[in-house]
């Protein structure tokens, strides 16, 4: 008798299956932007891109398996057999979903978790090779805790990455400039349009759009924001690294963290430089995320009372 626990079919080693898929896309959309001009590509941070996804999947060989065996202790302690039903697989994609949503915005909020997230950020192009930067140290930077309330309530390990590599997979296809709104799907799916938010580093923009494959997260929790076509998106980061050094690009955030901690001269400072937002200081002198929308939300009510000076 087959142990309802377990898939009723065989699980493909998705993101593998996707790669010539990506390949196929990538060689499409550099053809589409050379012939419309819509959309940039550098060889030099292409090359980059790629080089920190081959990485991506490298330290994935290594270490994933730290990830994967801590969802497996968790299950242990689990509160339902849920099992493979239909309804249960569903409840587990929306799950998987708004645990992503957390995972990713908290990756944004909190410093030692964007240290490993910032790599994805860290190119001032937008297309499909983009998609593919990827963190090295997601893994050991316990990216993978978001997730464990989902096997901790029930739903199977497996079919917990499942969803995963689904989603990871889905998201590939909208890093691009080459597609413009998709009309009654912007209200539910997250598309290029509202991940070009995500990417910009635009007072306007930051910090919004965290969603993998649904945006409804984003509208429910008071993150979404549209593209705005008046407003020109600029992409990368605030500090821009100026290298296509994939050893750079790769650590060079949890350098300045450590250095930052090894300064410290208290434990809040401690506590603050690891936990706190990017950018934050004992003394408020580096901008923040919030400090930057802040500053440009007060430029924008001045405006208006300076033309009306005029």
């Amino acid at each position: 008798m087959a142990n309802p626990l377990d898939p009723p079919f065989d699980i493909p080693p998705i993101i593998t299956y996707a790669v010539p898929g990506f390949v196929l896309l990538i060689i499409i959309e550099m053809i589409v932007v050379r012939l419309t001009k819509k959309g940039r590509y550098d060889f030099a941070d292409s090359a980059t891109s790629l080089s920190m996804g081959f990485g991506n999947r490298v330290f994935g060989v290594l270490f994933g398996g730290l990830a994967i065996a801590a969802y497996y202790w968790v299950y242990q302690f689990r509160l339902f057999d849920l099992g493979w039903t239909i309804p249960v697989m569903v409840a587990c994609f929306f799950a998987e979903d708004l645990a992503y949503y957390w995972f990713h915005r908290i990756a944004h909020e909190r410093r030692w978790f964007w240290a490993s997230h910032i790599i994805h950020h860290s190119s001032q192009h937008y297309n499909l090779t983009t998609a593919l930067r990827q963190t090295w140290t997601g893994t050991l930077g316990l990216s993978f805790i978001f997730w464990l309330p989902l096997v901790y309530i029930g739903f199977p390990p497996l079919m917990v990455l499942m969803f995963s590599a689904i989603s990871l997979v889905y998201q590939f296809w909208i890093h691009t400039e080459t597609i413009g709104r998709m009309g009654p799907l912007e209200w539910v799916m997250n598309t290029p349009s509202h991940h070009r938010v995500h990417h910009a580093t635009n007072p306007k923009y930051l910090d919004a759009n965290y969603a993998g494959v649904l945006i409804i997260w984003d509208r429910l929790f008071g993150t979404f924001v549209a593209e705005d076509d008046k407003e020109q998106i600029h992409y990368g980061i605030i500090s821009q690294l100026g290298t296509f050094n994939p050893l750079r690009v790769a650590f060079h955030e949890w350098i300045g963290m450590f250095r930052d901690v090894r300064n410290a001269k208290s434990f809040r400072e401690v506590l603050g430089y690891t936990f706190g937002p990017p950018g934050w200081s004992p003394d408020g002198s580096r901008k923040t995320s919030a400090s930057i929308k802040r500053a440009w939300a007060e430029r924008q009510q001045q405006q208006p009372s300076a033309i009306a000076a005029e």
